[in-house]
C-alpha cells in the first residue's frame, strides 16, 4: 500500500516498546504478535480498539492499521453509555478491548486484552479510509475525523523531520494513545525506529518519572495543563539529564509560562517545542523552530514540512498585510478525508481535497510566523463588544493559574479553584477589558473539569 504507516523492516532488531512493568519487545518480535493478530481479521471491515498505553493496545492499532481494517480509536476507560451509544451507532466488526469491557464471540485472548467478533454487518467502507478518531475526547458523540494512512503517514514524517527524530530517541507516554497527539508521538516514533517508553502512569505521579529516569527518557509530550501542573511539581528542579525535548501542544499555553520552559531549556541545553494542530490535520499544522522560541514565545511557528497556512478573510481572500486578524486556514497531505456520523458516511471519499478550515482566529507577524487569537466559536458579544474567551482565560492565569472561561452574549463566567481570589479576579478583567465589572461572574469550583487528554471539559463548564 502505498503510503504504508508502519514497515518495521529497516530497524528489526531495534528495540520498540519497553514498559515500566518490565517487559520489552524488538521491532522484529513486534511484529511477529502483530502477524499473529492479522490472522484473525480480514481487511475491509470496521473496528473498535478500546485503548490503553499498554503493549496490547499498541499491537491491536499497528495489526489494525496493516491489515486495512479501519479503526476507531477510543479509550478503553469511556464510560459504557457512551461506549454502548457508539456500538449502537456503528455495529463495529472487531472490537479489541480489556477483558470483560465488552462480551461477544471471542477470537483471541492476549495478555489482559481480547478479540471480539462484535458484528457479521456488512460495512461499505472506502478503501483509502484507516482510522477514526474522536473530536470530543470523552463524550459519546460518533462525530469522527476519518484519516487515511497517506494522512498519517505524511505526518509522522513531517513531525519526525523538524522534531530531528532518529532510533536513538525514547520518548514516554505520557498522553494517551486514542488522543490524536498521543497517537502522533507513537506514529512519529514508530517511523524511525525508536524505542517507546510505554507507561499509564502520569505525569502527576511518582512512579512515571522513576521510570523516566531509569529508561532514560529523552523527550515528553504535554498540553497546557501538563506544563502548568509539572511547574507546581517543581519540573525545573527534576534530575533528568537525559531528557532532551519537551514539546506543547493541545491548546494555547500561557505565553508567560511558555517563556520560562523556553528560558529553562535553553539554560540546559534542551528543547521546548510549541506546536499546533488538530485531530482534523492527522493532527500537526505548525511548530515553533526553538532557535526563534525566545523572541516568538506566544507564537505558534510556521507551517510543517510540506504544510501551508494563510490567513482569510470572512469570503475566503487571503490576508496578506500581516497582524490583521481572520481564519487559519491550512493545506497539506495530513488534511482528513472528512467526518462520519452515521455508518453510511464511512464510503465517502476525499471531501476536503487537503484544505481545512481550522475555526480558529489567527494572524501572522511580519517575519511569517502565526499567531492563534482566539476560536471563531469562542467569542462572545457584552452590551456591543466582541470579547474573546481564550483571551480573558489568558488575563486570569497570572492569578489563578487553574482557571477557565465560559459564556453567552452580555455574560462571562470564569472558574477558579481558590474562592478567595473571585474579587481580584473581577476587577482585573474591569481594568484590563475596559467593560464594566458586572459583565464578570467568577465562580469556584475545587477543580477544573478536564478530559482525559487534559484539555478543559468546555460542555461540562456550560
Amino acid at each position: 500500500m502505498d503510503n504504508e504507516l508502519f514497515d518495521f523492516t529497516p530497524f528489526l532488531s531495534n528495540t520498540a516498546i519497553e514498559t515500566d512493568s518490565g517487559e520489552r519487545l524488538t521491532y522484529k518480535e513486534l511484529q511477529a504478535e502483530v502477524d499473529s493478530m492479522k490472522g484473525y481479521l480480514h481487511p475491509d471491515k470496521l473496528a473498535f480498539c478500546l485503548c490503553s498505553n499498554t503493549i496490547p493496545a499498541v499491537i491491536g492499532y499497528i495489526a489494525f492499521i496493516q491489515k486495512g481494517v479501519a479503526t476507531v480509536m477510543l479509550d478503553a476507560e469511556k464510560d459504557a453509555d457512551l461506549l454502548n451509544n457508539l456500538l449502537t451507532i456503528y455495529r463495529p466488526n472487531y472490537i479489541w478491548a480489556p477483558k470483560g469491557k465488552v462480551s461477544g464471540k471471542v477470537l483471541l485472548n492476549y495478555q489482559h486484552y481480547v478479540m471480539i467478533e462484535y458484528s457479521i454487518d456488512h460495512i461499505e467502507i472506502h478503501p483509502d479510509l484507516a482510522l477514526l478518531l474522536t473530536t470530543s475526547g470523552s463524550t459519546g458523540s460518533p462525530k469522527l475525523v476519518r484519516l487515511t494512512q497517506k494522512n498519517l503517514r505524511s505526518n509522522a514524517d513531517s513531525i519526525a523531520e523538524y522534531l530531528h527524530i532518529t532510533e536513538k530517541e525514547k520518548p514516554i507516554t505520557s498522553l494517551p494513545m486514542y488522543y490524536s497527539y498521543g497517537m502522533s508521538v507513537i506514529n512519529s516514533h514508530f517511523v524511525k525506529g525508536a524505542t517507546l517508553l510505554l507507561t499509564q502512569k502520569t505525569v502527576l505521579e511518582k512512579e512515571f518519572w522513576d521510570f523516566a529516569r531509569s529508561e532514560r527518557a529523552t523527550s515528553i509530550a504535554g498540553v497546557p495543563y501538563t506544563y502548568e501542573m509539572l511547574k507546581r511539581l517543581r519540573f525545573f528542579r527534576m534530575d533528568l539529564p537525559d531528557l532532551n525535548t519537551m514539546i506543547q501542544a493541545g491548546g494555547k499555553l500561557n505565553a508567560q509560562i511558555a517563556k520560562e520552559y523556553i528560558d529553562f531549556a535553553k539554560e540546559k541545553g534542551k528543547e521546548f517545542i510549541i506546536m499546533y494542530g488538530q485531530t482534523e490535520a492527522a493532527p500537526r499544522m505548525s511548530y515553533l523552530p526553538f532557535e526563534d522560541a525566545s523572541n516568538k514565545y506566544a507564537s505558534i511557528g510556521i507551517p510543517i514540512p510540506g504544510g501551508i497556512l494563510s490567513i482569510r478573510d470572512d469570503n475566503d481572500n487571503e490576508i496578506l498585510s500581516p497582524n490583521v486578524d481572520g481564519e487559519l486556514v491550512y493545506i497539506g497531505e495530513n488534511v482528513c478525508m472528512g467526518y462520519a456520523e452515521t455508518p453510511s458516511d464511512l464510503i465517502k471519499g476525499d471531501e476536503n481535497h487537503g484544505i481545512l478550515h481550522t475555526g480558529d482566529i489567527a494572524r501572522k507577524d511580519a517575519d511569517g510566523f502565526y499567531y492563534i487569537t482566539g476560536r471563531k466559536k469562542r467569542f462572545v458579544k457584552v452590551w456591543g463588544n466582541r470579547v474573546n474567551l481564550d483571551a480573558i482565560e489568558q488575563l486570569v492565569k497570572p492569578i489563578s493559574a487553574d482557571c477557565a472561561c465560559v459564556g453567552i452574549d452580555d455574560a462571562i463566567t470564569v472558574f477558579i479553584t481558590v474562592d478567595s481570589l473571585a474579587n481580584k479576579v473581577k476587577t482585573l478583567l474591569a481594568e484590563k477589558t475596559g467593560l464594566n465589572i458586572r459583565a464578570f461572574k467568577v465562580k469556584f469550583l475545587p477543580g477544573i473539569p478536564k478530559k482525559p487528554s487534559g484539555k478543559i471539559d468546555y460542555s461540562q463548564l456550560n
